[in-house]
C-alpha cells in the first residue's frame, strides 16, 4: 500500500482536520470513530470498524459458550454488575 502524506494543525479547541486527500483515500465520512494512540511525539488514529450483525452474533454465541463453561448463569448478571460498580 502506498503512503499518503499531508499536513494539518490543531485548533485552539484541540480539533484536528484530517486532510481531504486522506479522507478520500480512506473513504472517511462524518461520524467515523477513531481510537487515538500516543507515544512520545507520535499520535496515531485508528478507524474503529464496528462488527457486522453476523460477526456480533458470532461473538455473542462465543461469550455465551464461555459463560456456560465457566458455570455462569443469567441470574449472576445483576450481582456481577453491582460488584463491578463497587456496590458489593
Amino acid at each position: 500500500m502506498s503512503q499518503t502524506v499531508a499536513t494539518t494543525k490543531m485548533s485552539s479547541r484541540g480539533q484536528v482536520v484530517i486532510p481531504e486527500t486522506i479522507r478520500d483515500r480512506l473513504r472517511l465520512g462524518p461520524g467515523v470513530q477513531f481510537a487515538v494512540f500516543a507515544q512520545e511525539d507520535v499520535v496515531m488514529l485508528k478507524v474503529i470498524n464496528p462488527p457486522s450483525a453476523d460477526e456480533f452474533a458470532r461473538l455473542k454465541r462465543e461469550l455465551q459458550r464461555q459463560a456456560r463453561q465457566g458455570g455462569r448463569k443469567r441470574s449472576d448478571i445483576p450481582k456481577t454488575i453491582s460488584k463491578v460498580r463497587g456496590r458489593r
